[in-house]
Parts: structure tokens; C-alpha cells; sequence
């Protein structure tokens, strides 16, 4: 009895091809931008997810400012700047968000009648300062959760959404810790 050579192999996978077909149609469609083939049917998931991100962005940039505003005549004018640092920081996760919603070939929902309601955190308006400080660690909590969840959901979908969305996590991360550290003080 003879073994044959091919038996004895493993099965090999299937070679690695790039979809010649979708980078074809990638030259065509120039007014879609950024926006290739390669995005299938989850741009307008992902522009949604974004968009309800944004609300978030905002609402964050609008309670952190009141709070700025407000504990500066508390007993800390430090932590009423790094509110400001906070803010303005949130702003910046906004105008990413924006940005990349444009180039999935979206528009940014900037709407402030439906901010609220999209957002995931919440608006806050407490006097006292623990309150303020319980208040947005609460909402940077919210934010983590909901950048993890975002990150999962997109996955191989969309790289350069991954990426963003991983890089402002790490942001929320570290607002969260210090307001932690200053919760615990």
C-alpha cells in the first residue's frame, strides 16, 4: 500500500486576493469621497452611531462648561480650570466625530433640538461641587461604555472609525481617573 503525496498534506486555506472587483468600482463614484466599496452596508449604521456620539460630545463640551463657570467661586479655582481643559477636549472629540461623519459621506447632527435625546450622558446642573464632579464622572463612565461598545460593534468594519473611537476612549479614560482621584479627595 502506497501513500499518496497529497494525502499526507494539510489542507491549505484558500489564497489571500484583494476583491479586484470592488477596487475597480473604488475608481468610479469619485463624490463619495473616502467612501469605497469596502464600507458595504454599515455606513449608515456607523454615521448614526457617530452621530448619537456627537450629541454626546456636545452635551459633555455644554455641562462641563457650566460647571467651569460655576465652581470657580468654589473652593477650588484648579478644578474649576481643568473642568475648562475637560471642555474643550470634548470639543475637539466633536469636531473628529464630525469630520469623520463627512467623509463616511454624512452630515453631522449639531441640532440642539434633539441634542438630549441622542446624547448618551446627561446635562447637569448641581451648585455643589462633589455634584460636578460625580456628575461627569458618571457621564465619562457613560462615554467608556459606550466607545467600547462602538469599538466592538465596528471592528474590521471600518479601520480608521476604530482607531478615532479608540484614541478619544483613551481620553475618557483618563478624565475618568482624575475625576475619581478628585471624588476621592
Amino acid at each position: 500500500m502506497t501513500h499518496h503525496k497529497d494525502h499526507d498534506r494539510a489542507p491549505q486555506p484558500p489564497a489571500m486576493r484583494l476583491d479586484m472587483v470592488a477596487v475597480e468600482a473604488a475608481k468610479h463614484s469619485l463624490d463619495q469621497g473616502a467612501l469605497t466599496p469596502s464600507y458595504g452596508p454599515w455606513a449608515g449604521d456607523i454615521i448614526k452611531l457617530l452621530n448619537d456620539s456627537l450629541a454626546t460630545e456636545l452635551v459633555c463640551v455644554l455641562r462641563y462648561k457650566r460647571h467651569h463657570f460655576t465652581a470657580q467661586g468654589l473652593a477650588s479655582p484648579k478644578i474649576a480650570e481643568e473642568f475648562l481643559v475637560h471642555a474643550n477636549e470634548e470639543a475637539a472629540h466633536a469636531d473628529l466625530l464630525a469630520q469623520r461623519i463627512v467623509q463616511l459621506g454624512g452630515e453631522p447632527d449639531f441640532s440642539p433640538a434633539s441634542l438630549l435625546e441622542r446624547s448618551h450622558a446627561a446635562y447637569d446642573q448641581s451648585i455643589d461641587l462633589k455634584d460636578m464632579i460625580r456628575a461627569n464622572l458618571i457621564a465619562e463612565r457613560v462615554a467608556i461604555e459606550c466607545y467600547c461598545q462602538l469599538i466592538a460593534l465596528i471592528g474590521d468594519k471600518d479601520s480608521t472609525t476604530r482607531r478615532m473611537l479608540e484614541s478619544i476612549l483613551s481620553d475618557e479614560q483618563e478624565h475618568a481617573d482624575e475625576l475619581k482621584d478628585w471624588l476621592a479627595n
